[in-house]
């Protein structure tokens, strides 16, 4: 029997597509777990202050410290990526994050807690840089957009997962029950990443080697390849976990879009921590309510982070992140005006989801469209540790203003935030602008 013209083609195109779902799929998960349990104070916060005791500032504390420690360890995380590859480094991150989440639901008071969301530290300094060298290395160029802004779109999964099943969960198990489950769930999920991914090389990739025949220099030996397998030219190829050639140091756009991320991560985790507390003690709303204004932040973040990625080609891209945070400034503004007119606190939470949330996923493309052989994982890390270290800062301040029932001024810092990371953004657009310029324009 023969084989119609084109079907192995068509048979290994399926194939291949399937791998990059099932990848992209793990990566999302993978994302949304690593911060899941900082959405999940922020949504379950009103049952938090009355079961633990805690105070607004001491909200505000918690995710101080878990963005404070991924900062820190970011930088460490980036090379250790790199070294062991994406593999390994998502199997750690489930299972810590598992952890963490247990932990959280066994904590007694605020010491546990603040114990437990320090853990949750570890999972966030891995995430960016291992699904980014993993997108680098499984996904076709022209599909790298869609899949970050996809995997990128995890985050926002994870937001909604905590302000509307974790916390309808809470309504009928607990709090502690709802917690409990996400950790189960997050070590289902290390155990099919551990077998779906493929294995992590342990062993850099190597030059092509020079056959050196008799009479021959080795500058002039001809360079040998290994051509690949049929079977390999369609599985999702295996990751360095050491990189060839390392590029000296950060280069390019990786410390502008750290203090880019800086700013807003501030503005972002204020929302992140106190929108659903503001929508309970000032706004009136039950906490079930109050936690689906955090459900409706991670709707329009997944949509606005897919949407905006895949828009995000090269020569718009530069400009995406600039605009998409001055779009986050009447989105701020209109949290503000909802301390006077409530409905508008649901406005302000799509606004806030569309543009400065989505913002992130633009910053993650361009790290991986600009970023030099080898430093992709660290790359990543550094601009997520600019983005930690605004959601360090950023709650802290918040809090103040929110412990004196001050949220109209809290929002309008938020805006204020938001406003510097557009000036920032453009200022290095501008800037990029012109050596792109000359280089187009030399004969």
């Amino acid at each position: 029997m023969t084989t119609p013209p084109g079907a192995d083609g068509r048979a290994g195109s399926r194939a291949h597509g399937r791998a990059e779902r099932r990848l992209t799929a793990l990566l999302t998960c993978a994302m949304a777990f690593s911060m899941l349990q900082l959405f999940l104070i922020g949504a379950l916060g009103p049952r938090l202050v009355g079961d633990l005791g805690l105070s607004p500032t001491l909200l505000g504390l918690t995710t101080t410290i878990g963005f404070g420690t991924a900062a820190v360890l970011s930088p460490a995380g980036g090379r250790i990526v790199d070294r062991i590859g994406p593999r390994r480094s998502l199997v750690v991150l489930l299972v810590v994050s598992a952890a963490a989440l247990a932990l959280i639901g066994a904590a007694p008071g605020a010491g546990l807690l603040l114990g437990a969301v320090a853990l949750g530290g570890i999972p966030q300094a891995l995430a960016n840089p291992a699904t980014n060298k993993a997108v680098l290395a499984a996904v076709a160029p022209a599909r790298r957009g869609a899949v970050t802004g996809m995997k990128q779109s995890g985050v926002q999964l994870g937001a909604f997962a905590a302000g509307l099943p974790l916390t309808a969960l809470a309504g009928g198990l607990g709090w502690r029950g709802a917690v409990w489950t996400a950790a189960g769930v997050a070590l289902l999920t290390a155990l099919g990443a551990s077998r779906a991914l493929p294995p992590d090389r342990t062993a850099p990739d190597s030059p092509p080697r020079a056959v050196v025949r008799p009479g021959t220099t080795a500058s002039a030996a001809p360079v040998t390849r290994t051509a690949p397998t049929a079977t390999a030219a369609h599985a999702v190829p295996a990751v360095p976990a050491v990189p060839a050639r390392a590029a000296p140091g950060p280069r390019g756009p990786v410390v502008p879009l750290a203090v880019f991320s800086l700013f807003l991560g501030a503005g972002i985790a204020s929302v992140n921590t106190y929108l659903a507390l503001f929508g309970a003690q000032r706004l009136g709303l039950a906490p079930t309510a109050a936690g689906a204004l955090v459900a409706v932040l991670g709707v329009t973040g997944i949509v606005g982070r897919v949407g905006w990625a895949k828009a995000a080609r090269p020569g718009r891209a530069e400009w995406l992140p600039g605009w998409l945070a001055t779009g986050a400034v009447p989105a701020a503004l209109l949290l503000a005006a909802a301390v006077t007119a409530a409905p508008l606190v649901w406005a302000g939470a799509v606004a806030v989801g569309v543009f400065a949330v989505s913002a992130n996923a633009v910053t993650m493309v361009l790290v991986m469209q600009r970023a030099a052989p080898g430093r992709a994982g660290q790359d990543s890390a550094l601009v997520a540790a600019g983005f930690f270290a605004g959601f360090a800062w950023g709650p802290p301040l918040f809090g103040t203003l929110a412990q004196g029932d001050w949220y109209g001024t809290g929002w309008l810092l938020v805006a204020a935030e938001f406003a510097v990371a557009g000036a920032v953004a453009f200022g290095w657009a501008v800037r990029d602008r012109r050596p792109r310029r000359r280089r187009e324009s030399a004969p």
